[in-house]
């Protein structure tokens, strides 16, 4: 007897392939389906995998009478009620490396437009007409100061394709030793001083109960004037609201969001 998978987020097709060309395994995709929707069907399979759009509630938990794994074809696992899950002895896995150099460059890619306007040059061109060419120079990166907040995965990996641009690099990771900081070429330091020293911000860390909020109105007092704030980890690690008041405060000068706390 095969096993039943339910896909619920959209995956790569490749990725569909090699589960359906297992002998013993059978696949069912359904993106469009709510939580009510879910919970009436999740009985019948074995198997669920998501990435960031599902929510794996309890409710959705306890109404998978035959579910023995959930697996998240991304990095986190905040989607998914892990706790719930282990109380019913269901496996829950991640795919960590999956999407580390993806996240990597397009973290590069909305610095370095950030940093020459170029989203807002081509807006004043194409939808404006204008041509201000002064109005739209940006501000170049060698020798400023990078601040990363988180070094796992993805963090290294932007540190080490930053690395040719002569930028100082500060690095926060309570978790990181000083001897990778140093085989990383970065400088490991406090949030606070993170803050107060670096001319761009990006942020590598996994939403938890510690990081919910980790840069917000305090931290954005910190700042010193110009600053730019790259988020493509989890939305809620950034207080938005505040964001807000240190944009229009003129505190940061650029924020490129690649995540929210709510989505879509």
């Amino acid at each position: 007897m095969a096993f039943l998978v339910l896909v619920t987020d959209p995956l790569a097709e490749e990725g569909i392939a090699h589960l359906e060309n297992h002998p013993d395994i059978k696949v069912e995709v359904h993106t469009d389906w709510d939580e009510d929707r879910l919970v009436a069907e999740i009985g019948r399979y074995d198997a669920l995998l998501v990435r960031s759009g599902t929510q794996v509630t309890s409710r959705v938990i306890e109404a998978g009478h035959n579910l023995k794994a959930i697996g998240r074809a991304g990095v986190g696992v905040d989607n998914i009620d892990v706790a719930a899950a282990t109380k019913r002895g269901i496996l829950v896995v991640n795919s960590p490396d999956g999407n580390t150099l993806s996240a990597a460059e397009h973290t590069v890619a909305l610095l370095m437009a950030m940093a020459r306007q170029i989203p807002q040059a081509h807006y004043s061109l194409v939808h404006e007409r204008r041509w201000e060419r002064i109005r739209f120079t940006g501000i170049q990166m060698k020798g400023k100061v990078l601040g990363v907040v988180g070094l796992g995965r993805i963090g290294s990996e932007v540190v080490r394709l930053l690395t040719g641009f002569e930028m100082r690099i500060l690095a926060h990771d309570p978790f990181v030793s000083p001897d990778r900081a140093r085989r990383l070429g970065v400088e490991l330091t406090d949030l606070d001083t993170l803050c107060r020293e670096s001319d761009f911000i990006t942020i590598h860390a996994p939403l938890t109960k510690q990081t919910q909020g980790l840069i917000g109105a305090r931290e954005f007092g910190l700042m010193k004037r110009g600053v730019r704030i790259i988020n493509c980890a989890r939305g809620g690690i950034i207080d938005e609201a505040a964001l807000y008041d240190a944009i229009k405060e003129g505190i940061v000068a650029g924020a490129a969001l690649d995540v929210f706390s709510k989505e879509p």
